[in-house]
């Protein structure tokens, strides 16, 4: 059974209506996934894949005194599993998830799947793409 975890951060409950999506495609797929906020994050290492969600904060830009230094503390063990990123935003055009994206690129760490960015809250399709990227990392 391939074990997920969730990492997320979310500030108006949005991203966590996201990751729940994550993790019911992932549960209906067959796997066991951990939902995981950026404080419970310890050694992700007996993970088999990893879904990171964190809104668009500023100036387009993740959330950086909780999530962006939880995930500098594990990008290191993120090479070679399956990860998606997923988020959502309520400005601008969705330019942080493709610097994040550029970010993973940077470190060795390839995304399994698209990214999923919704704005504001995530619509119908928004949850659907949420479920299918939960479903796809444990495939």
């Amino acid at each position: 059974m391939s074990k997920l975890a969730v990492i997320f951060w979310s500030g108006t409950g949005n991203t966590e209506t996201m990751a729940n999506a994550v993790a019911a495609g992932a549960k209906d797929a067959g796997a066991a996934v951990d939902m995981l906020t950026c404080g419970d994050v310890g050694d992700i290492s007996s993970y088999d894949a990893v879904a990171l969600g964190c809104p668009a904060m500023g100036a387009e830009e993740l959330e950086d005194s909780e999530f962006l230094p939880m995930l500098e503390s594990i990008e290191g063990v993120l090479t070679g599993k399956k990860v998606a990123l997923f988020g959502s935003f309520g400005w601008g055009d969705g330019e942080w998830m493709r610097t994040w994206e550029e970010r993973c690129n940077e470190k060795g760490i390839a995304l399994s799947v698209n990214s999923v960015i919704a704005h504001e809250a995530p619509d119908e399709d928004g949850l659907a793409a949420c479920r299918a990227i939960g479903a796809a990392l444990v495939k």
